[in-house]
């Protein structure tokens, strides 16, 4: 297995396209078409984590945090940075980034947030607009089916927990070949054509426009292929920020707090003015959060649990929500489990290693 195997991989999982602008996940250091010897996973990738790796004998380092957010001018080792990259590149170790793009997908941080809590029926919180695409196109009656098969291998037609989805009508198609056409139906420089054909529509994520049009034009009979494209506004209930769900059972607020503090392994909460109310539905955010303070209050949940909120942030609460904040690193800590997991999974000729360099950089006095 090569790197761009296992980052191929990964990419289908969380979509780079589906990373925010200020981001800067992917392959930031290495050979993608290095055999791969080993990966460690890791929370972040510092020096230590590098060592770590060399003393393990992976030449893959798989992070949820990305070491360079900003372009670098300069690579003189002048901070933790630097040397990173300067440690990794001598020592022939890649380093991959999977951030807001594993942020922003179901089943990526804040459902593993979710599931520690044992929640149930979660989905993402708020969901992102502007990502799904739909295509029409026409196909003579007889050879639909060899077309959808293609456009369903190249991931149009999955609407959630449903795939091949698509809609036909039948209807009548005209064209007149001129001389210089190869038609499939008629003939050169030949008469008008009349043709039984279906009106067919997909939808499908905006990322994959290319290989969608590529595996239409292979999988359709005609030269010319008349068809359209439309971004849709519909929202991605699949992609979004955050997630929530509803407990089994529900727990006073106090009782809510301490599960919270043994599942997310957390020795301190900050937290707003509890409201005397029992806690059934909870937000959840890996890491800052507060940006989703509203949307969690319109889901109706009772209690978000996230991180980084300053102090005129929990204001917003407004004694409609309870605001918890457990840490940006506690947050997170366990996305080291579900990338393994997902990495096990798929491939089994390597060693996957769980970081054991603790790399939280905030330190509390007790």
């Amino acid at each position: 297995m090569t790197i761009r195997d296992v980052t191929a991989y990964l990419e289908k999982l969380a979509p780079l396209s589906y990373q925010e602008s200020y981001d800067n996940a992917g392959l930031l250091v290495g050979n993608p078409n290095e055999i791969i010897t080993g990966i460690l996973v890791s929370l972040d990738s510092t020096e230590d984590v590098v060592e770590e790796a060399i003393q393990k004998g992976c030449n893959l380092i798989v992070a949820h945090h990305p070491i360079v957010f900003k372009g670098l001018k300069k690579i003189t080792g002048k901070n933790y940075v630097e040397r990173t990259i300067i440690k990794a590149i001598k020592n022939d170790i890649a380093i991959y980034a999977t951030h807001t793009n594993l942020d922003n997908v179901v089943n990526g941080v804040s459902f593993k947030i979710a599931q520690l809590l044992g929640l149930q029926q979660v989905r993402i919180l708020t969901p992102k607009s502007d990502l799904l695409m739909k295509l029409v196109v026409f196909v003579p009656v007889e050879h639909t089916g060899q077309l959808l098969d293609a456009l369903y291998a190249a991931g149009a037609g999955e609407i959630g927990n449903y795939s091949q989805c698509s809609f036909r009508v039948e209807g009548k198609g005209t064209f007149k070949p001129n001389a210089q056409a190869n038609p499939t139906i008629g003939q050169s420089g030949g008469a008008m054509e009349e043709v039984e054909e279906n009106r067919i529509e997909v939808i499908f994520p905006a990322y994959l426009k290319n290989p969608i049009l590529a595996a239409m034009r292979q999988g359709h009979v005609y030269e010319e292929v008349a068809h359209y494209l439309t971004l849709l506004d519909n929202e991605n209930q699949e992609v979004g920020s955050g997630a929530v769900g509803i407990l089994p059972q529900e727990m006073t607020e106090t009782e809510f707090l301490a599960h919270l503090k043994q599942k997310m392994q957390v020795s301190v909460i900050r937290h707003t003015s509890l409201l005397n109310k029992p806690i059934r539905k909870v937000a959840v955010c890996g890491g800052a959060g507060s940006f989703l303070s509203g949307d969690a209050i319109r889901a109706g949940a009772d209690i978000f649990v996230t991180a980084d909120y300053k102090y005129h942030e929990f204001f917003d609460a407004e004694n409609r929500i309870i605001i918890a904040d457990i840490g940006h690193y506690e947050s997170e800590q366990f996305t080291k489990e579900l990338l393994k997991d997902y990495i096990c999974k798929k491939f089994t000729n390597f060693a996957v290693h769980l970081s054991e360099t603790p790399t939280n950089p905030v330190k509390y006095y007790y």
